[in-house]
């Protein structure tokens, strides 16, 4: 397994939609486990394929270091649909591709998600509280979207500083990021 670089606002991958797959092969196998590793070292709870440059419609979740959440199965979802959502909650996110950034955003709190495991049997499961976010968020990233988006004008104005830094590789993590090619 390895360690994969993630890219950070500003990178075009994370603006394009995700094409979706057909099918899983050896060469995605290992990329869901170069996943896992990324997210694990990098102590994240949820990564989207283009947050490491791939833009294919697959992320991973794994919410099992959270203590509510730790009998839960680390998750493959490809190809994800919401069928339904219901309930509106308020929560702090953060994101590996934005560095340092912690802001409320509103989603559903319970989500009806249409999707194929790493073995790409197709499942309809319905997923509530933090589990649910993570996979909205992640699920965002396949569709070209960042969680800022999602905020306020006032909310996004008083962060146009930090966020035109990463931008422009201005910006440290304790894990690997992509390198920045040249931004105008």
């Amino acid at each position: 397994m390895a360690i994969l670089p993630i890219y950070t606002y500003g990178d075009e991958v994370l603006n394009k939609v995700a094409k979706p797959l057909k099918k899983v092969d050896e060469k995605i196998q290992t990329l869901i486990d170069d996943m896992f590793e990324t997210m694990e070292q990098a102590n994240g709870i949820g990564l989207a394929a283009p947050q490491v440059g791939v833009s294919i419609r697959l992320l991973v979740v794994d919410v099992s270091c959270v203590k509510e959440y730790k009998h839960v199965p680390p998750m493959v979802i490809i190809n994800p649909q919401i069928l339904e959502t219901r309930d509106e909650v308020l929560m702090e996110e953060g994101c590996l591709s934005i560095p340092g950034v912690r802001e409320e955003v509103w989603r559903p709190d319970v989500i009806k998600l249409k999707y194929r495991d790493r073995h790409f049997q197709e499942h309809v499961e319905e997923f509530d509280g933090l589990l649910s976010r993570v996979i909205q968020h992640e699920l965002d990233h396949l569709n070209g979207e960042l969680f800022v988006e999602k905020l306020d004008s006032k909310t996004r104005r008083s962060l146009k500083e930090t966020l035109e830094a990463i931008k422009h590789g201005e910006v440290e993590a304790k894990y690997v990021l992509a390198e920045k090619s040249h931004v105008a």
